[in-house]
């Protein structure tokens, strides 16, 4: 009996070292940069809201990500307690004293040659659809110098928005930020002709920087969701929304109080959603 144990153990040991050593190869970090989003989300205002997000660039494909949502990420695992109960049972929690930094862009968005990928969560579960790489760009005959790298220029028309990119030849990624990819180099900048969007990168780790460090993204945005459609995903995503506000409104004092709630919040959120401004305006 001991010894089919240890056969077992063994080959699951090799089977480790095997994945993770597929994983080093897929997985290495060619380049690491990072964007500023500024954005005008709201039509009824003129002020930008501002967020950094992370495109991390592997061997065969790049993650897009907030780094807030990142950085949360870090967090949730330092700050992991591990507690074992009398009946044998685990319970996992987090210490008192950790504070998990807040953003509304938890998705992760994975790019490649062939499509793109897309992952958010619906209440407790896992989502993804992909849409082919953009191939409608129109290349211009126009340099710019942004941040001492030479740039070319871009247009393209894309989910009802009108955009204008500047890619770097110079950084032969095909990568960018969002949904944004398929040039030859990497978007440097990128903003549509109402300028209520826009991307520019910021920041971007040295080719010493990048030496032995690998893609830094947790598999749980990503393994293991559930394939739809985007239709599918922003239904699901309102569904789950109007789940929690019933709850909420259910801790009510009353039952009509409850209702109340529920009422002032839905027409909230209706009124929000004529003046929405989101980056995509079409499916």
């Amino acid at each position: 009996m001991n010894y089919h144990k240890k056969i077992f153990q063994l080959l699951i040991l090799l089977y480790s070292v095997l994945y993770y050593t597929q994983s080093y190869k897929e997985d290495g970090l060619r380049g690491e940069f990072t964007y500023r989003l500024r954005a005008k989300f709201d039509k009824r205002t003129d002020n930008r809201y501002e967020e950094l997000f992370a495109l991390q660039v592997g061997n065969r494909r790049a993650f897009f990500a907030s780094a807030v949502s990142l950085k949360g990420d870090s967090v949730m695992q330092n700050s992991r307690v591990t507690t074992k109960n009398y009946d044998g049972s685990i319970t996992l929690s987090y210490n008192d004293d950790a504070v998990i930094p807040k953003t509304n862009f938890n998705f992760t968005i994975i790019q490649t040659n062939e499509n793109i990928q897309f992952f958010d969560s619906a209440g407790m579960s896992l989502f993804t659809y992909k849409q082919p790489v953009i191939s409608n760009w129109e290349l211009a005959d126009e340099t710019k110098i942004i941040n001492t790298i030479i740039c070319k220029k871009a247009k393209v028309k894309f989910k009802g928005r009108n955009w204008i990119a500047w890619y770097a030849p110079e950084i032969p990624l095909p990568y960018g930020p969002m949904k944004f990819s398929g040039l030859p180099g990497l978007i440097i900048k990128i903003t549509d002709e109402k300028e209520d969007y826009d991307f520019e990168l910021v920041k971007s780790l040295s080719v010493s920087q990048l030496k032995g460090k690998f893609i830094n993204i947790r598999r749980n945005r990503y393994a293991g969701a559930i394939e739809t459609t985007q239709a599918k995903l922003k239904q699901a995503q309102k569904n789950a929304d109007d789940n929690a506000a019933a709850v909420l409104a259910s801790y009510g004092t009353t039952i009509i109080h409850g209702q109340e709630m529920l009422k002032e919040r839905e027409k909230a959120r209706e009124e929000n959603e004529k003046y929405k401004n989101p980056l995509e305006l079409s499916e």
